[in-house]
């Protein structure tokens, strides 16, 4: 049995999984970007947000990402006296990574930013939201959308650990189809082509908004 004829005869399946990676992926982006971006700009401003959010965010890199998942899974949940839904579950975790993840890179850029750009811009009689839009965003833009598209195609790629905690996503569905037919080499061809699939438009996407939206500002 070919990949091809995998994929052919258990689609339905594949795409099942391949919706609900898409669903937490959904959430983790949008939670990271959006959150992880605004706690980025109250770290750079204001120094109460960026002790605090730099803490955690040194604490949460020293714990193993499936150790942290682990945990809010069972021994959080069992002190509680909750039972949460393993996806709700999973999409906290990464969301959490994301959000101080995005932070660190937004803040970082934010502070590294040269004031001389600034001054360049009162001189020339620029607006404040002249100069951020025309100078700040763009340029800053240019900084961090490489590491931010290497961060959520990472955290796509992190999904993969939902199906330990009995998430149906595309892995564990790969995983019970190897179970009825155990063709390992074909199966796991195929979720790599459908991760590559989703991935490169990713990529895709980064190089559009970086050719629409920045410019190269090198000497020529």
């Amino acid at each position: 049995m070919s990949v091809l004829d995998i994929l052919i005869n258990y689609y339905p399946a594949f795409l099942k999984g391949l919706i609900v990676t898409l669903e937490l992926s959904a959430i983790v982006w949008v939670c990271g970007l959006v959150l992880g971006g605004a706690l980025g700009l109250a770290g750079a401003r204001y120094h109460a947000v960026a002790v605090p959010s730099r803490i955690f965010s040194f604490l949460l890199g020293g714990i193993p990402l499936l150790v942290f998942l682990f945990w809010l899974h069972y021994p959080a949940q069992a002190v509680f006296d909750l039972v949460i839904d393993p996806f709700y579950t999973a999409a906290f975790t990464f969301a959490i990574v994301n959000i101080f993840a995005v932070a660190d890179i937004v803040r970082g850029a934010l502070e590294d930013f040269s004031q001389q750009y600034l001054t360049a811009a009162k001189v020339t009689g620029l607006t404040r939201n002249q100069t951020i839009f025309k100078i700040q965003f763009p340029l800053i833009l240019r900084q961090v959308l490489p590491g931010l598209l290497l961060l959520q195609v990472t955290m796509l790629h992190v999904t993969l650990f939902a199906s330990l905690i009995s998430v149906e996503e595309l892995f564990r569905v790969a995983q019970r189809i190897n179970a009825q037919i155990y063709r390992p080499v074909e199966i796991y061809t195929a979720l790599g082509l459908f991760f590559l699939a989703v991935s490169l438009p990713i990529n895709g996407f980064a190089l559009w908004l970086k050719a629409r939206f920045t410019r190269d500002i090198s000497e020529q």
